[in-house]
């Protein structure tokens, strides 16, 4: 019910899962019909063509587009020559099948929800959008007042509507800030790196949650054994072997992943950065960040519009972080590239046919590009910068301070620490590109070693609530078993 509140209805919802399948098709059939239908010598005039006719005209220098593309029996030939590239299509056929299904699937949800929405909440499709959740969800506790729908509790409170919806969200977020996840490695020349991408998440949710052999027996409760202190041992060997089966899986499946991470991100950030090279050098709260900053019990769109607030402040605290060294190196380069390209744009207006010349519409964008990024690393000479200031403000809607940052906004040590939580798109784009390739190595060697650990937080931190099922505990916002001893007044 709360996802089909944020995803704005029965239309959004069925139309994004459309469009995600037409999606993925385009990708494939583009790419493939870019490596096996396309006659590059042609395209770069690298091999003379011949246009000449019976009966037409003489030839014609200029090489169209369709003089480019290869016949359909010879594109189709080079495609069944190629035993990686039907492999992959076959794989990525059997991948858009499923994904087919599970739409069907989700679309018969998605009605039987509408039609809740409209009988029992009457709320109207068309009147979803201007109703908020916290009104969507006092028609929820007042209907279940006069039709009982949860037959183990008379009365339904926003607390266990919100158990429901974040159950294992909840989890989650404990295990981050008992350090239980996510993994953490310590590189040369990098330092200490905190690694958490979305190929991962998934893995640990299939592992922990839902998936076959999961801990958990069902959507609401864990299993049986899980609660034994006498089976822990065999529960954390069953584990273990669980995520190296799965980092193998994932290993064996890492061609595909990899291919489709590198062909989803350069179509999505190709444009992107040709248009705005600094998107690059822009931040965004880390994955990791989102998980650590998170409150218990704290619904999608609540963190979305806490962290938003906190964005601008957090931008200028870490933009307040200069390199002396690298402003020089940048305001040399920048002047550097832009003189060259000044000199190109400036011989263009005098004389266009200059971008004919072989490579010149490329170096005019490279340098476009460089001289961009070198502005980036350049600070405003004007801005006075007041660190503890700046870090306070990003305090007042992160909610997160460690004991050492108050009187050390100023060091690297605290910088560092922030930009885990608030790391660079670059960075992001980067870490999901790496993901397939380190996420089968995390789940092989590294993960195996916490199963007991784990087993052991779902055994001391799980309660069951009448009504609601098996719930983290730290989620019941009980203060005086869970709460700091060392906050607030006796009693």
């Amino acid at each position: 019910i709360y996802h089909f509140h944020q995803k704005n209805g029965f239309a959004c919802m069925m139309l994004s899962d459309l469009f995600e399948l037409v999606q993925f098709l385009f990708v494939v059939t583009f790419t493939t019909f870019l490596l096996c239908c396309v006659d590059y010598d042609v395209l770069f005039a690298n091999r003379p063509l011949n246009h000449s006719h019976a009966g037409t005209a003489p030839d014609r220098a200029k090489v169209t587009l369709p003089d480019a593309v290869l016949p359909g029996p010879q594109c189709a030939q080079r495609i069944g020559a190629s035993g990686w590239l039907l492999f992959l299509l076959v794989m990525a056929g059997a991948f858009w099948l499923w994904r087919l299904v599970k739409a069907l699937c989700s679309l018969l949800g998605y009605w039987e929800i509408r039609s809740f929405y409209t009988t029992a909440l009457n709320i109207p499709s068309e009147e979803l959008c201007s109703h908020s959740w916290q009104e969507v969800q006092a028609r929820l506790i007042s209907l279940q007042r006069r039709q009982q729908m949860c037959v183990h509790k008379r009365e339904l409170t926003e607390l266990d509507i919100h158990h429901r919806i974040l159950r294992f969200q909840n989890y989650t977020v404990a295990m981050v800030n008992k350090s239980l996840l996510p993994v953490r490695l310590r590189l040369p020349l990098l330092g200490p790196l905190v690694f958490l991408t979305q190929g991962l998440k998934y893995n640990l949710e299939l592992l922990l949650f839902w998936g076959p052999g999961s801990l958990f027996q069902n959507k609401w409760s864990l299993r049986p054994q899980c609660k034994r202190a006498s089976a822990r041992h065999e529960l954390a060997r069953q584990l273990a072997r669980a995520m190296v089966l799965l980092g193998v899986a994932n290993l064996l499946l890492c061609p595909c992943v990899l291919v489709w991470q590198l062909l989803y991100a350069f179509f999505s950030y190709a444009e992107v950065i040709k248009r705005e090279p600094g998107s690059l050098g822009a931040r965004r709260w880390s994955l990791y960040g989102r998980h650590y900053l998170r409150h218990f019990n704290e619904l999608n769109h609540e963190l979305q519009a806490r962290l938003s607030r906190g964005y601008k402040p957090a931008t200028k605290y870490m933009n307040s972080f200069t390199s002396p060294l690298l402003t020089v190196l940048a305001k040399n380069i920048g002047f550097f590239a832009g003189s060259i390209l000044a000199v190109l744009i400036a011989l263009t207006v005098y004389d266009e046919d200059v971008l004919t010349v072989q490579h010149i519409l490329t170096a005019v964008t490279l340098l476009g590009l460089v001289v961009t990024v070198a502005r980036s690393f350049i600070p405003d000479e004007h801005t006075v910068w007041c660190p503890e200031q700046l870090l306070r403000r990003v305090l007042a809607h992160i909610h997160y301070m460690p004991d050492h940052w108050p009187g050390n906004a100023s060091r690297a040590e605290t910088r560092s620490e922030m930009a885990q939580l608030f790391q660079y798109k670059a960075v992001f784009i980067l870490e999901e590109l790496l993901s397939p390739i380190l996420t089968p190595l995390i789940l092989i060697f590294i993960l195996p070693a916490r199963a007991l650990d784990i087993i052991d937080f779902f055994r001391n931190f799980t309660v069951e609530v009448a009504g609601v099922g098996d719930i983290c505990s730290f989620a019941q916002l009980d203060v005086r078993n869970h709460g700091n001893p060392q906050v607030g007044g006796a009693g």
